[in-house]
């Protein structure tokens, strides 16, 4: 028998986490707006803390993170059913005490220089693979590390659309070893890297980062040289099901909102909610929205079991993507002028979920994925409940 309800205690916990953002964060999205408009980041560094500082409070802190360091742990269900009511909101805000999940795989001296402080709060990192010419293809990274006669690492090289790389203090980095592959450095900042913002037509802030004869200490390769493709797959295989999942809380948002525009806009006599034409991009949307809904819960159910999950991920994140665009761009038909204007939030989300369709794999990547799975036999179809 297959059950798709929630239990009583993940149910609960649901509900507090919806309460949380309609009573502390949705608030806060006017301010937001305001200040994206003046060209400052949507929330200062203080009110994110002071956010993550109650959800805390309310029991909410490292929701990923093993119960050893002071998280939920509350696996990778639950997780995406989080991400969903978190993602309701444009507000830029995660619940604190977490940290990459590769860094759980450095030394114990790393752990307490990198892993612990991030987790705490303490250290903020960003992931470094893609670069100016090498996106979607990352074994083709050019960033080359060459160990020197005192034995540290000297890294060359430009990374590109990274994101947190403006604000983060360490990166971790993917370089070519000569002779041995991609392999992950954990670098401070203050080891010499620079990064640059780059503008962006949504308010997703990457950054370029350049290494200049960056000395890196050997102590500070995380995992094995040569084994850091690994490390990266890793990295973004294990939250691929999130970002259809915040996909979904942003869509149901804007289809309530166009529900509920609908039931008052008037246009020659009639409620536009009257009219065959809207109704169909409702219905549409909301079929959409189911779909990508259960694709994302499987993906992330065999995440948390331990089964391989990338080909499923694969799916929920091309399907989540494209759905996420379609119901925006159905809103913003819907709304008509308004939705065209800044009054309303709605075409800010238009240009933060058109981001969907490329970062962590584009459309493109995803199909092929799926294509080649299918066609090597890696994958076969009818495969339920293996």
């Amino acid at each position: 028998m297959v059950d798709f309800s929630l239990s009583d205690e993940e149910r609960q916990i649901r509900d507090t986490v919806r309460s949380f953002i309609g009573k502390e964060v949705m608030p806060l999205e006017d301010e937001v707006l305001r200040n994206e408009r003046a060209g400052r980041p949507g929330l200062a560094p203080d009110v994110i803390k002071e956010l993550q500082r109650k959800a805390k409070k309310a029991g909410f802190w490292g929701i990923n993170t093993p119960e050893e360091y002071g998280g939920l742990n509350a696996g990778a269900v639950m997780s995406a059913i989080l991400a969903i009511e978190t993602g309701r909101t444009f507000v830029p805000f995660t619940f604190g005490g977490s940290a990459d999940n590769i860094l759980y795989a450095g030394t114990e001296e790393q752990k307490q220089r990198y892993l612990i402080p991030t987790i705490e709060g303490e250290r903020r990192s960003c992931f470094a693979i893609t670069e100016p010419g090498a996106g979607s293809d990352a074994r083709n990274i050019t960033t080359r590390a060459v160990k020197d006669a005192s034995g540290d690492w000297i890294i060359n090289g430009e990374k590109t659309f990274i994101t947190n790389g403006n604000e983060a203090d360490f990166v971790m980095v993917f370089a070519v070893v000569p002779d041995a592959g991609v392999t992950c450095f954990l670098v401070d900042r203050d080891m010499g890297w620079k990064s640059e913002p780059i503008p962006t037509m949504g308010e997703w802030g990457p950054a370029s980062l350049v290494f200049d004869d960056v000395r890196v200490p050997h102590d500070n390769v995380l995992g094995e040289v040569g084994k850091g493709f690994e490390l990266a797959m890793q990295w973004i295989r294990n939250g691929r099901f999130m970002i259809p999942a915040r996909a979904i809380g942003a869509a149901e948002r804007l289809l309530q909102m166009a529900i509920d525009y609908a039931g008052l806009r008037k246009s020659m006599g009639h409620l536009i909610g009257e009219y065959q034409a809207i109704q169909w991009q409702i219905a549409d949307s909301q079929v959409e929205i189911e779909a990508t809904k259960w694709l994302t819960l499987y993906a992330a159910w065999r995440v948390q079991n331990g089964l391989d999950a990338r080909h499923a991920s694969s799916i929920a994140k091309l399907n989540g993507a494209e759905m996420a665009n379609k119901v925006v761009d159905r809103v913003l038909q819907i709304h008509g002028g308004m939705g065209y204007t800044k009054e309303l939030p709605i075409e800010r989300w238009y240009r933060e979920l058109r981001l969907l369709r490329i970062y962590e794999g584009t459309d493109e990547i995803q199909r092929r994925t799926i294509a080649r799975n299918l066609l090597k036999g890696h994958v076969r179809l009818g495969g339920i409940g293996e």
